[in-house]
């Protein structure tokens, strides 16, 4: 679903931010993505989804070579990737039925057909009573699953996470984490970047560790190293 060959990045005559990354991410993997701020996980999940282009190297992502792909093709490669941010990035002044519906009003899916997949995936994420609701009116927890349901409601093969869980209490975290396996189950490659060692404890889950922007560990648990 997600690989990369020899990968680096370089921002201008800034120290690189990725060095020779080497990777393979399955379908319906779950795979954290972890290290110290500046280690690099935020450029490697914008070089999956095409906001940024690698310096060198081969990045495959559902079969398509990324480093060379055209401008023009980009938005179709990225109907195939929900993205969640930390800051939720939800309209404020539009309900949350609209704020998930956004995705679908982009590919242009017809009103009612958007309303069925709405209503669904709003259920789906807990927040069915909620669909008529502002982003400012809800709780933290609340807007992250909204954001989710936005990234998840066009069916993506692959998610991408960038701490999606930094500003939520522990109660919180383990809701909006425990919902992200829920649908690596149902076969969505899932690919959360986080700093937060208990959720490595936790849910014990593939981490590749990034150190300095190159792959200091991939472990298919916190306890047991495999080889790349």
């Amino acid at each position: 679903m997600i690989q990369m060959f020899h990968v680096h990045k370089r921002y201008g005559n800034e120290g690189p931010a990725l060095v020779d990354v080497n990777l393979s991410i399955g379908k319906g993997d779950f795979v954290f993505l972890t290290g110290p701020s500046g280690a690099g996980k935020t450029t490697l999940l914008k070089l999956i989804f095409c906001a940024e282009k690698a310096t060198s190297g081969q990045i495959l992502v559902t079969g398509r070579n990324v480093a060379r792909i055209k401008d023009s093709q980009i938005p179709a490669l990225r109907r195939k990737i929900g993205v969640v941010f930390q800051d939720f990035k939800l309209l404020a002044g539009r309900t949350v039925r609209d704020n998930v519906a956004l995705t679908l009003d982009v590919l242009g899916m017809p009103r009612r057909d958007a309303h069925r997949r709405v209503e669904v995936m709003l259920k789906q994420v807990g927040l069915g009573h909620k669909a008529d609701s502002y982003p400012p009116r809800l709780s933290g927890g609340e807007q992250q699953r909204v954001a989710i349901a936005r990234a998840l409601v066009n069916d993506p093969a692959i998610l991408l996470a960038d701490e999606p869980t930094g500003n939520l209490d522990s109660k919180l975290t383990v809701e909006i984490m425990d919902l992200l396996t829920d649908f690596s189950a149902r076969g969505t490659t899932v690919v959360v970047a986080t700093h937060d060692q208990t959720l490595l404890e936790r849910y014990q889950k593939r981490t590749i560790s990034l150190r300095d922007g190159t792959v200091a560990s991939d472990e298919d648990t916190p306890r047991r190293a495999v080889l790349a």
